[in-house]
């Protein structure tokens, strides 16, 4: 008996899949444990194995193309099955089924991730011309002749910057003719069709803007000991080079150690305050941000944090992460400041209640000991859910943040390099 198959969730955010590539077509024998296909989801691409065996009958989602979770993307059965009845049934089920049953249905998937393969995505290049009408360059003070009207009309010219030869600097017919440059410049644009990953992350970050009363508490720090503390240990200590986005990646740990109702999130009907430290670092891809997790960071070195953040940051450009290493943050850092921003607002990744938002470090003119010096400062920003986070354990929790990353002798002494 012919059996469907589903486009299987492939992470707890997924909505719906591309079709990366088929693996069979439509005839190839299928084992049991065979990849069928690979499957583009909102952070990765990745195999999908078949659970039933026998033919591959028929394939419903074309490469390229999408399939919400939990509809009909194959068919497999004995070879010669007639399925055509099979087909209609279960697509008059799933026009059907409400938003809300769809919700429910968990489609099981046995997926491994693999490197992504070429999706093929929808570019179209529309050159646009536009002429502004002849008649509305016109005013009471323009004098043209008909004839001209008329050619100017039919070649799309504009009037503007055209002189005219005529009586009284009326414009004819020879100065439509001999007209160069007042032609309209043609404008292009290119539709690009939105990723999986894009839409996810539209789609959870308007939820989170909209859902989540967000508010925004800034501080200024002194980078001056940080600066000779991670020169020192890259020199005489570390195995490996630290970052200074490691620094703060072990300085807002161990802090939250301290500060457990920011270590939290919203749940509709209750708060977690989560007593394990596991922080999201958000690392740049193509097609947006994905956000692996370094789970007890609080109880890691310095180094460590390094090597794991490096390699994350590697594996998520070529969506090798697994599932399992994007999920679980219970509070995220977004670094911009290697781009030279000094200072910006970050939208909170749920189901976290803050995230961090690090800005370059810069020099300028401070006061220190009643003299003026150069003096290295870095601003961050902690965007804070108020249904969780107050404005006071925000800033306390900030507070000790910034006496560990000024004080990096103190940060370091909880801790192996």
């Amino acid at each position: 008996m012919a059996e469907i198959i589903k486009m299987p969730k492939l992470s707890d955010t997924m909505e719906e899949g591309v079709i990366a590539t088929w693996l069979k077509k439509v005839g190839d024998k299928v084992n049991a444990g065979d990849v069928l296909a690979e499957i583009e989801s909102d952070k990765a691409t990745m195999e999908f194995e078949s659970f039933p065996a026998g033919v591959l009958l028929h394939v419903e989602v074309g490469v390229g193309e999408s399939a919400k979770v939990d509809s009909l993307i194959a068919i497999v059965g004995k070879e010669g099955e007639d399925v055509k009845t099979l087909i209609k049934e279960t697509k008059a089920a799933e026009a059907a089924s409400t938003p809300k049953e769809a919700a429910k249905a968990d489609a099981p998937s046995s997926a491994k991730p693999v490197q992504a393969a070429p999706v093929v995505k929808k570019e179209v290049s529309r050159p646009i011309v536009k002429a502004e009408p002849v008649k509305e360059d016109l005013s009471g003070r323009t004098k043209i002749s008909p004839l001209a009207r008329k050619l100017a009309e039919e070649r799309g010219l504009s009037l503007r910057g055209i002189r005219g030869s005529g009586e009284g600097g009326r414009i004819v017919k020879r100065d439509i003719e001999n007209s160069r440059g007042a032609l309209p410049q043609p404008e292009r644009s290119r539709d690009v069709e939105v990723s999986q990953m894009r839409k996810t992350i539209a789609r959870r970050l308007s939820e989170s803007k909209f859902s989540a009363p967000h508010f925004y508490l800034t501080i200024d720090l002194d980078m001056d000991q940080a600066i000779a503390a991670r020169i020192a240990i890259n020199k005489e200590i570390a195995p490996s080079k630290i970052s200074f986005n490691d620094l703060v990646v072990k300085a807002v740990a161990v802090a939250l150690r301290k500060h457990p109702s920011v270590n939290a999130g919203w749940h509709g009907d209750f708060i977690r305050f989560n007593e394990h430290v596991h922080i999201g670092v958000a690392v740049s891809v193509d097609e947006g941000l994905l956000v692996p997790v370094v789970r007890h960071a609080d109880n890691k070195a310095l180094t460590q944090i390094s090597e794991e953040v490096r390699d994350y940051a590697k594996r998520a450009k070529s969506k090798k992460l697994q599932p399992a290493e994007w999920e679980g943050n219970t509070f995220t850092i977004s670094n911009l400041g290697m781009f030279g921003i000094e200072e910006f607002t970050a939208i909170i990744n749920p189901p976290d209640s803050c995230i961090m938002a690090i800005g370059g470090i810069r020099q300028e003119p401070v006061v220190k000991d009643g003299e003026i010096r150069v003096g290295n400062r870095m601003r961050v920003t902690m965007s804070c859910d108020h249904r969780v986070v107050d404005g006071v354990s925000g800033a306390q929790f900030l507070e000790t943040f910034r006496t560990y990353i000024e004080n990096p002798i103190v940060l370091l002494g909880m801790s192996e390099i």
